[in-house]
């Protein structure tokens, strides 16, 4: 049996989202919020599947994302939950104001940084 596919597949766009997108799942998700991530894209008038909508917000239109540059205890912290929990995304929580792919980004640029430096 399994799961039911999340969506048919046929005339939902793949690719780059672009910024009249962008502005569409902005506006229907301030105004109606999220709630079930399948229905969204349909309800908002979005010719993509929930997944994409999900992961677009989480990871780049969320307003409380911070973005720029990492703070020293930032670093530390990332240092530190990676030496407890390797590449496991369980610690993103507890770095709300980013995502999981910039966190893993500044872990593997300091990592590649010491590396560098050890050898040489």
């Amino acid at each position: 049996m399994g799961r039911a596919p999340c969506c048919d597949k046929q005339g939902l766009k793949k690719g780059p989202w672009t910024p009249e997108e962008d502005q569409i799942l902005v506006q229907y998700i301030n105004t109606h919020g999220h709630g079930s991530w399948r229905s969204l894209p349909k309800l908002a008038g979005l010719l993509r599947c929930g997944k994409s909508c999900r992961l677009r917000w989480t990871n780049y239109l969320r307003p409380d994302i911070k973005r720029g540059p990492f703070t020293p205890e930032e670093e530390k912290t990332i240092i530190q939950l990676h030496g407890l929990l390797g590449n496991s995304p369980i610690f993103q929580p507890k770095l709300t104001l980013r995502n999981v792919r910039m966190a893993r980004g500044l872990y593997v640029h300091l990592h590649v940084q010491h590396e560098l430096s050890t050898h040489t």
